[in-house]
């Protein structure tokens, strides 16, 4: 039996999920300037996915990469809720 498909299945879930709070609290408090941190963050995790060895390692660090990435995409977004009033604005950063 091959867990392979499962294993990515879960791990790729259990990475979006951890990512949704991520993206709204950087948003919040560092705005979506901040996206060259998550394009520092996948690129890295991509390199280290190149290097390691043991194939479920390698699958947790590029699927924690890409997901960097596409929270690049979510900051934007985020963005644009906050100023329809979706979600709250950080009181303390001035426009």
């Amino acid at each position: 039996m091959n867990l392979n498909g499962i294993v990515s299945a879960v791990l790729c879930f259990i990475c979006i999920g951890a990512f949704h709070p991520i993206v709204i609290k950087a948003e919040y408090y560092l705005s979506a300037k901040c996206w060259p941190l998550f394009l520092a963050a996948g690129a890295a995790a991509l390199a280290v996915s190149l290097a390691v060895k043991g194939p479920y390692l390698s699958l947790v660090f590029g699927i924690l990469g890409c997901s960097c990435f596409g929270s690049i995409k979510e900051l934007f977004e985020q963005q644009k809720r906050v100023e329809r009033g979706w979600y709250p604005e950080n009181p303390k950063r001035k426009r």
